[in-house]
């Protein structure tokens, strides 16, 4: 109570500023009324009125030095009290500013009874023509203005048609007018009441705080999220070290006592279990779909994003697949539907966030071998796909996903075909005639996509149609400066010289001095694979029978085996350079599924289905079978 007393009389006056402001005449009275009756004190002169006086000097000596002519007071006073922002910025306030310099310019001429001093004339008309080239240049191209630019230069503009105006006797008072208005304007918009000031400025700063700490709150999630990620993989590689190093203590112990291996007890070292991941909660899929469809742009993404994001932060092993098999049984995309509105057709949705998102999720689904054999099902989600590449040429990240799902397609014989029936190779070749134009994960993934298709016969014989592009696209390609494509290069080089037509453009070409070339730049690595091509290029002509294939590598022209590897690879671009962000209050990620979609028993446990045994790739030959840029940089099996 006491702070209160102490600051009553202050405060009482900001209560009679904003009234008195406000025009609040009736209430203003009665206020000062009952503060009087009640004795609460009251500033004697409060800072509004200190303000107002002050305010009403300022605008008086404005307008004296208009009337007397005097150029330095008024303009001294005009960039002092005037804000630059509305001087700069405000085009009423320029246009005022334009006419006032006009106004001091020829004030002599107007105003002398003798013949005005030709020096003082002189000084202003100078003064004019540098305010023209300057900051008044910015109007010079305005029709209403621009024949004043001419007055400098006219040695009588009194009689000057072009200027009559100027001279007429309604002129100076109309424009003395215009000035008084202007100021007054500006002067009440500066006497914002202290009351009004002090709630728009901590509610400002309360409002940008909040902003900032949710900025900051969503940007810790999703650095946990990375972080969570980056754990998850060393855990797993953790505790495949500890059962390595159980093996090899087992051995040294049995060879010391004399024992076989296989006869030791390891439960002591055997490794350790991974700890038990709880699943995630289970969720309507019916109204997850139904939102998906008819939601506003803004839903579909974040509930995209959030889909996206249970799939990619998910723990490796029994967590991860059950959140994919909920999808595929719950048929999340839509890929089983004959309706016409469906999830899919959101790649073609209007909004650019909505499709971009919409392929991420698909690439991130196909980064996992159940999830690759769900979107093949049909050609339905391939020939979408192939649409959306060649008509997306706006967002570099949609490109991106739509085309690291195609890539990860092709590891799919059957859809390796399709895509190589649909001209897919013409398309990719067009596209690297001009790889500085393309991001990396572009440039990778399409030269591992073309080399996929090139191992297929289909593949080898429609590059060898266009020979002699192909061969300069990856010959260029061989000289790139991002290393990683080249073993995609390689064997996309080795797989059409099998092919003799290909093999007589190669050595019209010079191939082998291109190759040489690179033998001599390159790592043992890509020396050695590079001496493979050059003996592929080399070799007689035999027929596609006879061409020699690594043990355990049937016929590429056998549809029914599958190129696909039971292993699955979420890259982290899948997640990188969001979009969106939610606004204060705004549900995203787990939080908004589990709000607002949380269901019962939609989590289906299904056994993991195994891929066939693998030939393994030797680094010193180029790649003969198809791998996924992910994949082969982890190592897995191809």
């Amino acid at each position: 109570m006491g702070d209160i007393l102490a600051h009553e009389s202050e405060l009482l006056g900001l209560v009679r500023e904003y009234l008195d402001f406000a025009e609040f005449e009736d209430t203003l009275k009665t206020f000062l009324k009952e503060c009087q009756m009640k004795g609460k004190p009251l500033p004697k002169t409060s800072g509004g009125s200190l303000r107002d006086s002050r305010s009403s000097i300022i605008q008086k000596d404005l307008i004296a030095a208009f009337d007397s002519g005097d150029q330095k007071v008024f303009f001294d006073l005009w960039e002092e009290h005037i804000p630059s922002s509305i001087r700069d910025g405000d085009a009423l306030a320029q246009r005022l500013e334009f006419y006032l310099h006009i106004h001091f310019a020829i004030y002599h001429l107007k105003h002398s009874v003798q013949r005005p001093d030709k020096e003082e004339l002189g000084e202003r008309i100078s003064y004019f023509k540098t305010y023209l080239e300057s900051k008044g240049a910015a109007l010079s191209q305005t029709t209403e203005f621009l024949p004043f630019y001419a007055l400098p230069f006219v040695p009588n503009p009194v009689v000057h048609p072009s200027f009559k105006e100027l001279f007429q006797d309604s002129w100076t008072p109309e424009l003395k007018l215009k000035l008084e208005k202007f100021l007054a304007l500006i002067f009440k918009a500066s006497n914002t009441p202290r009351l009004l000031t002090l709630y728009k400025e901590n509610g400002q700063n309360h409002k940008e705080t909040l902003q900032q700490l949710h900025q900051q709150l969503v940007e810790a999630e999703r650095r946990a999220m990375t972080h969570l990620k980056r754990h998850n993989k060393i855990q797993v590689d953790y505790h495949t070290l500890i059962g390595v190093t159980a093996e090899l203590v087992d051995s040294l112990e049995a060879t010391v006592s004399g024992k076989m291996a296989s006869t030791m007890l390891r439960a002591s070292l055997a490794p350790m279990k991974l700890k038990d991941v709880p699943l995630l909660p289970s969720l309507d899929y019916e109204k997850l779909k139904k939102d998906l469809i008819w939601g506003s742009d803004r839903l579909k993404a974040f509930l995209l994003q959030a889909l996206r994001w249970r799939l990619t932060t998910s723990h490796p092993g029994e967590q991860r697949e059950t959140v994919l098999q909920a999808y595929i049984s719950n048929d999340l995309l839509d890929c089983h539907s004959h309706s016409q509105r469906n999830v899919l057709q959101l790649l073609h949705a209007r909004s650019d966030v909505v499709r971009q998102y919409m392929a991420r999720l698909i690439n991130a689904i196909a980064s996992l071998a159940e999830g690759r054999l769900y979107l093949a099902q049909s050609t339905k989600v391939l020939r979408l796909l192939e649409e959306r590449l060649k008509e997306e040429d706006k967002d570099v990240i949609a490109r991106e996903n739509v085309l690291g799902a195609l890539q990860k397609f092709s590891l799919r014989r059957p859809l390796q075909t399709a895509m190589i029936q649909d001209g897919l190779i013409f398309w990719l070749i067009d596209t690297l005639k001009e790889p500085d134009c393309l991001s990396d994960y572009t440039l990778e993934y399409s030269v591992a996509l073309l080399m996929n298709l090139c191992l297929r016969s289909a593949g080898k014989n429609m590059c060898a149609t266009v020979a002699g592009l192909v061969l300069k696209v990856l010959s260029d390609l061989l000289g790139h400066e991002n290393h990683e494509i080249q073993p995609y290069v390689n064997g996309a080089l080795y797989s059409i010289l099998s092919i003799p037509s290909v093999r007589e453009e190669a050595r019209a070409m010079g191939m082998e001095d291109i190759l040489r070339c690179f033998l001599k730049e390159g790592d043992a690595e890509m020396t050695r694979q590079i001496e493979f091509i050059v003996r592929q290029l080399n070799s007689g002509s035999f027929s596609r029978n006879q061409e020699e294939l690594p043990d355990g590598v049937d016929s590429d022209d056998d549809e029914d085996e599958d190129d696909e590897e039971d292993h699955d690879v979420m890259e982290a671009d899948l997640d990188k350079d969001e979009l969106i962000q939610p606004q204060l209050g705004e549900l995203s990620g787990e939080k908004l599924l589990t709000t607002e979609y949380l269901g019962i028993m939609t989590n289906t446990g299904k056994p993991r289905r195994k891929g066939p045994a693998s030939a393994q790739w030797g680094g010193h030959q180029p790649l003969r079978r198809p791998v996924t840029p992910g994949g082969h940089r982890n190592g897995c099996p191809v």
